[in-house]
């Protein structure tokens, strides 16, 4: 009699969850569909509000950056000076070369890039008093071993 009743409550919990699972996919299904695109413009101006933010903290300033890093593109000249300067505002100046990296490692495909970044980042550069990770050394390893087939 109690193997009865609890394989018939289980038919009838499997039956409500068959049931429940059909409609919370189809709730998913449309919400994932109405997602607005965001122009490049938008894009970049919310990453400068991101960044311009007086209560950002150094976790939310890598955070940007780490979502910047993701997306397949070199952030603007703007948005790297409003992170640098978040960074500054945070006294944090060892984040400041690790966005410089960043950007360089990110321009790497294309060799106009780079030199452009300098450029259009270097007033800023020098108002906040931050040097070019290849002025400190960091763009080579400090152990460096020289290539044995060079030799």
């Amino acid at each position: 009699m109690m193997r009865l009743s609890i394989s018939s409550l289980g038919r009838a919990l499997q039956g409500q969850l068959k049931n429940a699972s059909k409609i919370n996919n189809g709730i998913a299904c449309r919400l994932m569909g109405s997602h607005a695109e965001e122009s490049e413009a938008e894009q970049d101006a919310r990453y400068i509000a991101f960044f311009n933010r007086p209560d950002i903290d150094g976790w939310e300033i890598r955070k940007g950056m780490s979502d910047l890093a993701a997306l397949d593109l070199v952030p603007e000249p703007e948005i790297v000076a409003a992170a640098l300067k978040a960074c500054r505002r945070v006294n944090d100046y060892s984040l400041t070369t690790r966005i410089l990296e960043v950007v360089h490692f990110k321009s790497l495909h294309n060799k106009d890039i780079w030199p452009y970044m300098k450029q259009e980042l270097k007033p800023t550069l020098d108002e906040l008093g931050i040097s070019l990770p290849e002025e400190l050394g960091y763009d080579k390893p400090e152990l460096m071993l020289q290539n044995p087939y060079e030799l």
